[in-house]
Formats: C-alpha cells, sequence, structure tokens
C-alpha cells in the first residue's frame, strides 16, 4: 500500500511557479532572463495601503480574527460589490482566505462528491483542474476556439452538461488568453445555465480592474440576476492593488455555501493574516486611482508587446481585453529544429528552449491549450522590448 494518497500523485505542482522559481535561479546564477512567467504586478503594493498595514501592527492587531474575515473587511468587500457591480450580499455571503486560490479549493471541497464534474473552459488557469482532482472531482474540459476568441460557445457548454456536472468555472478577463466576456454573451450563456438549475457558476473575476480599450466589465449576475443563488464570485487584492504577497482573497455566494466553507477553513488556515486584512480595507476602500493609472500603464505596455512581437510572423499573439497576459500561437514552428539538430516538437520544446535563449515564458499545455505559450507584460518597457528581441532572435534560428 502506497503510503501517499492518489489523488496528491495524480497533481504536479503549478507550472507558472515553476517556471519562475527556475528563472530566479538562473538569474541568481548570472545569466539573464528576461522573465515573463511571473503572474503578478511588477509595481510595489500602495503607500496608503502599506501605511494601513503597519498601523494596523502597531494598534495591535495581530490576533485571531473571525474565520470570515474581520466584521471591518466584511463591510468593505459588501460595499465594493454595491458600488462597482450593483450587487448586494449581506456578511453572512462573504467569505474571506489566504487567496483566491484557498477561496476556490475550500468552495470546491465545500461541495464536491467523487465523481462530481466541473466544467472548465481551456485555455484555462493551470491550477483549476488539479484543485478539482484534490477534491475527488472529475475536470471537464471545454476548449474554447482561437475563432471564437477563446469563448464558451453556448452549444458547447450545453454539450458538457451532464447530470454529474456541479460547476462551471467562468474566468473573464482570462487567465491566459485575457479574453473577457460581452454582456451579450453572458446572456446567451445564461440562457444556458438556466435550463440546468443543478449546475453552480463559479466566477473568477481576479482581472476585474485591469481592463483595456474602455470595455466595461460584466459579472453574470449583472446581467441575469436569477442565478444568485448558484453563483460563486471569487476575487482578491493580489493583481488590483499589486498585493500578491499579502494573500488575501474573498468571495460572495449563497450563505449555506459561505457556512460550509467557513467550516472547512477553520479546519485549515483558520483566517488569513490579521495585518492583510486591514490593508486590503484600505486598498479596497482608498485605491482607485491606483487602479486607474496602473490600467493605463499596463495597456502601454500590451500595446508595446504587440508593436515588438508582430515584426516576426510566424508568431500569432491573441489581443487581450483584459488581464496582463498574452496567449502567442507559435504553431508554426513546430519541427523546426535548433541549431544542434534537435526538434522543437510541442510549446514545452520551444519553451525550454526560449529560457535556454534569455526569455521566460509558460507553455501553453499547462493552461491546456497547446502550440501556444503565455507571456506577461507586468514588467518593464525594457524588459518588453529586450525579451521580444530575444525571442525573435530565437526563432529566426530554428531551421
Amino acid at each position: 500500500m502506497s503510503f501517499f494518497s492518489k489523488k496528491v500523485t495524480r497533481i504536479q505542482p503549478s507550472p507558472t511557479i515553476s517556471i519562475t522559481a527556475k528563472a530566479k535561479k538562473l538569474k541568481q546564477e548570472g545569466k539573464k532572463i528576461i522573465d515573463f512567467s511571473a503572474g503578478e504586478p511588477d509595481f510595489d503594493t500602495p503607500d496608503n495601503v502599506k501605511d494601513a498595514g503597519i498601523k494596523a501592527i502597531k494598534e495591535g492587531q495581530t490576533k485571531y480574527t473571525p474565520v470570515n474575515g474581520t466584521k471591518e473587511l466584511n463591510e468593505a468587500i459588501i460595499k465594493k460589490f454595491k458600488r462597482e457591480n450593483n450587487l448586494v450580499f449581506n456578511p453572512e455571503e462573504i467569505t474571506v482566505g489566504c487567496g483566491g486560490k484557498q477561496v476556490i479549493y475550500n468552495a470546491l471541497l465545500a461541495t464536491i462528491e467523487k465523481g462530481d464534474e466541473i466544467i472548465i473552459p481551456s485555455p484555462f488557469w493551470v491550477s483549476y483542474p488539479d484543485i478539482t482532482i484534490l477534491v475527488e472531482g472529475e475536470p471537464v474540459v471545454l476548449d474554447c476556439s482561437l475563432e471564437n476568441n477563446f469563448k464558451i460557445n453556448p452549444q458547447d457548454l450545453e454539450n458538457k452538461i451532464t447530470n454529474r456536472t456541479k460547476w462551471l468555472i467562468l474566468n473573464s478577463p482570462s487567465n491566459p488568453t485575457g479574453a473577457m466576456y460581452t454582456e451579450q454573451e453572458l446572456q446567451n450563456l445564461a440562457k444556458i445555465l438556466l435550463k440546468h438549475p443543478h449546475v453552480w457558476i463559479m466566477c473568477d473575476d481576479l482581472y476585474e480592474h485591469i481592463i483595456f480599450d474602455d470595455l466595461e466589465f460584466k459579472n453574470i449576475l449583472q446581467v441575469e440576476s436569477s442565478l444568485k443563488s448558484r453563483t460563486f464570485i471569487v476575487n482578491g487584492v493580489s493583481k488590483a492593488y499589486a498585493m500578491t504577497g499579502w494573500r488575501l482573497g474573498y468571495g460572495a455566494g449563497p450563505k449555506e455555501l459561505i457556512k460550509e466553507i467557513s467550516k472547512i477553513q477553520s479546519q485549515s488556515t483558520t483566517h488569513t493574516s490579521s495585518i492583510s486584512q486591514f490593508a486590503a480595507i484600505e486598498a479596497l476602500d482608498n485605491s482607485d486611482e491606483f487602479i486607474k493609472k496602473n490600467k493605463t500603464i499596463f495597456q502601454e505596455r500590451r500595446d508595446l508587446f504587440f508593436s515588438k512581437i508582430k515584426e516576426y510572423q510566424s508568431l500569432k499573439a491573441f489581443l487581450p481585453q483584459g488581464s496582463f497576459y498574452v496567449y502567442v500561437g507559435c504553431d508554426e514552428l513546430m519541427g523546426k529544429k535548433k541549431e544542434d539538430g534537435t526538434e522543437i516538437k510541442n510549446d514545452l520544446d520551444l519553451s525550454d528552449y526560449l529560457l535556454d535563449e534569455g526569455v521566460a515564458v509558460v507553455p501553453g499545455e499547462a493552461f491546456g491549450y497547446s502550440n501556444f505559450f503565455r507571456i506577461s507584460f507586468a514588467t518593464s518597457n525594457e524588459n518588453i522590448i529586450e525579451g521580444c528581441k530575444k525571442i525573435i532572435s530565437a526563432c529566426q534560428k530554428l531551421k
């Protein structure tokens, strides 16, 4: 009998974290690496948020808090949903965890029985399938084609739904593609979901505030409020407020789900850092200018990346509507060979080759959609320019 759980042996460490760690190791060894793999803003946490954290420490806010977050943080989250999304929640419908990842894990652990199915649109954030496996669910991958701008075709969704389907995960704007659903597209999905009342919807809105071209973010509840009794919204402070290391995510959903999540979290982390909670209040209440300024910077970086990468026509980059990622098609490079005669057979090979050439990217296979790679433009203009030069130069050397 194996000592280790079978479900743990079925999963892998996060590919994005692994690649970022490998890139950092190469840098420490003295190699010049342009790191396009990291899924975090390169900005520092805003000063007012840092000050709120320091104030909390000095005032002795260092004790246990309620599992679902302090009263003050819950109120700030509720105000955020009303102010920004016109959605109304009460404290019994809010959960706070150690990052969005824990919030997702808790919700799935609270609801999944062995064999329950979770529909995961592809390309997907790397952790969705592995979390599903950990809670003994079955990931059902729904391919979203480039031709449909990496978004769900409603009929394809309906074809994937079975009597074992428990959740649909809806990530908009998306990691890794940056695709974002319009109001009409959400209405079309809602029509399908209304026909299948046993299917819950998990909305991963982590990139809600990083959107471009004056587009407007919409959550599915804003277009179909009758889905509220089976919708769980996941959000957090990591991406919008440059607080990845503070580890604070939050969720909003039906109180019966929140009650079970609270039970699970009380037996694991209990709650996230009290200091992070007080800093998050300041972020949610008083950081509009920070978000506005950084959204402009991210759009400038996106446009810079496209202006540089289009110089090499064998790479086909998908224009993101949000997030700080670009999904780059590399199908035309498959079958080509490196200078030593080694063949590039897939996007894993290409990503390893690019890392050898001084650029860290994440292979598309990690996101369930191959012959692509993901780059993060959450880095300086200088790095974007130099990184694009390195990518193009490396690809041009393939024969």
